[in-house]
């Protein structure tokens, strides 16, 4: 996979993160109960959700400005979301038989395909930047 492509991916994963963010500020149960589950209506749950979403926010929009500047400066921007997406396969796997059974999967799998492709887009970006 080239270099160009990895950047078009770093941008999806980041354009996603702004979405999410903006959707967990606004309405922090639609995006922690496929999570969480019921517990996600509850005011503790709607904290840590807006909260994540805030991180996911600033992630997204500073890859995204960091994307459209030069590689060198995107590289740690996708890197550290990257870590980010670690953190939270981590945790998804450290809970996931209390996970609600529908959804666990799919949000294990999202946030490893996050982690590696953002890890994997990061790599490509040193080597590209390396190139220049």
């Amino acid at each position: 996979m080239d270099e160009d492509r990895f950047r078009r991916l770093a941008r999806f994963i980041a354009w996603g993160r702004v979405a999410i963010g903006c959707t967990a500020l606004v309405s922090p149960v639609a995006v922690a109960r496929p999570w969480i589950g019921e517990a996600a209506t509850g005011t503790e749950a709607r904290l840590l959700a807006r909260t994540m979403g805030g991180r996911d926010l600033a992630i997204g929009i500073g890859t995204l400005r960091a994307l459209g500047r030069s590689d060198a400066e995107a590289r740690p921007w996708v890197a550290l979301g990257g870590c980010a997406d670690v953190v939270d396969t981590v945790a998804t796997l450290v809970a996931f038989g209390a996970l609600p059974r529908r959804t666990r999967w799919g949000i294990l799998a999202v946030t490893a395909g996050a982690a590696l492709v953002s890890s994997r887009a990061a790599i490509a970006l040193d080597a590209a930047s390396a190139e220049a």
